[in-house]
């Protein structure tokens, strides 16, 4: 499954506020005006940086930018595109820690779903790998990580902001991530039932269907119960086990 990052953030909008702020800030009309070249060229360039990809040249920018006015409305606009060019850098650590930030101390503001977004997708790649993106190598032994916190960021996403326009990216993500944690699940229960460990092996195939019900992998933990079941005698057990299984392969 590929993804590609959805990017609607008004950046126009941005600039209009930025320059509306600086006008109302300001009594010199002079000061004023050279307040305003400055800061909206200043935005400008690290605009033009993240457009080629010179992230690390737009951060020094933003940062600037959001040390000069700590506690203003721009500065939580300048945090919302920091917060993106961490992303895009792979800065994963300091583009969720300003993410969680914003969501902690603007519950209210307009664009906490953007900056859920932006904390997913930051979990979301840094689990995914250079190996796999490249070579498309399988992962499903690698302990998750932070698909785990990906998936959860994403699930919060889609719970309290169904309509957003992020909404419908996060979902198809979640299905990727659903997957994936089930097989990382079903790779350790295969090897509890290899250490005859059945009680582990059971709670971790379990585990998997329970919470990430409709996973391509959920038949394979269903399957890893049965072998459990019939592990430690449970020959009821089991035999309601495989007729759920029968149940779900019928209706798939």
């Amino acid at each position: 499954m590929i993804f590609g990052t959805k990017r609607n953030f008004s950046r126009k909008a941005l600039a209009v506020g930025l320059i509306a702020f600086l006008l109302g800030g300001c009594a010199n009309n002079e000061e004023q005006d050279d307040l305003v070249r400055n800061v909206t060229d200043a935005y400008k360039k690290a605009q033009s940086s993240v457009e080629n990809g010179n992230y690390r040249r737009a951060i020094q920018i933003y940062e600037t930018l959001r040390a000069r006015f700590p506690f203003s409305e721009l500065s939580k606009q300048i945090e919302l595109e920091l917060m993106h060019a961490y992303y895009k850098s792979n800065q994963t650590e300091q583009a969720v820690d300003l993410a969680e930030q914003f969501v902690r101390e603007n519950p209210t503001h307009p664009r906490v779903d953007y900056a859920l977004y932006i904390e997913g997708l930051a979990y979301f790649e840094g689990d995914r790998g250079f190996l796999e993106r490249i070579f498309n190598k399988s992962i499903d032994a690698r302990p998750p990580r932070n698909a785990e916190r990906a998936f959860d960021v994403f699930s919060r996403l889609v719970r309290r902001y169904p309509a957003s326009e992020y909404a419908a990216d996060a979902e198809q993500r979640m299905i990727y991530l659903k997957n994936r944690l089930a097989s990382y699940e079903n790779s350790v229960a295969r090897y509890y039932i290899k250490t005859r460990a059945y009680v582990a092996a059971l709670n971790r195939a379990r585990g998997a269907v329970e919470r990430y019900h409709g996973a391509d992998s959920n038949q394979e933990s269903l399957q890893i119960m049965i072998q459990a079941y019939e592990g430690l005698g449970m020959t009821d057990l089991a035999n309601d086990t495989r007729r759920v299984l029968a149940a779900n392969s019928a209706g798939g």
